[in-house]
């Protein structure tokens, strides 16, 4: 899931933004948290996590690994180590053909609304 550009961006995501914004678990992101040294949010004295924009582009590609590539952490952590330029590349080349595909299946749908020229609405 991409991150909307229209929208302001803050510095900070709590846990339970984060979570809602993936639709990831928070138990799952507090697990990736301690497996890939790439996800480092801020805590606060208390221990609360502070996701930044990079902290989440890297959940992403984690979630992209493990969910949609169906590698193990494991091969995740390996692949992450071995090439993350090429991973992180692929990484977003996905999901900008993702968001293509948003756009033409819009198009599509506006496209069967319209009656034909020279119909009627």
């Amino acid at each position: 899931m991409a991150l909307n550009p229209n929208k302001v961006l803050k510095k900070y995501y709590s846990i339970k933004e984060v979570s809602e914004m993936l639709e990831i678990p928070e138990s799952t992101l507090r697990y990736w948290e301690k497996e890939f040294k790439e996800i480092k949010p801020k805590k606060n004295a208390n221990g609360v996590r502070h996701y930044t924009l990079d902290d989440i582009e890297q959940i992403k590609l984690v979630n992209h690994l493990v969910k949609e590539k169906s590698l193990t952490i494991k091969g995740a952590k390996t692949r992450m180590k071995e090439n993350p330029q090429k991973t992180t590349d692929t990484h977003e080349i996905v999901e900008r053909l993702k968001a293509v595909r948003e756009e033409l299946l819009a198009i599509l749908d506006e496209l069967n609304a319209t009656p034909p020229c020279g119909q009627p609405l």
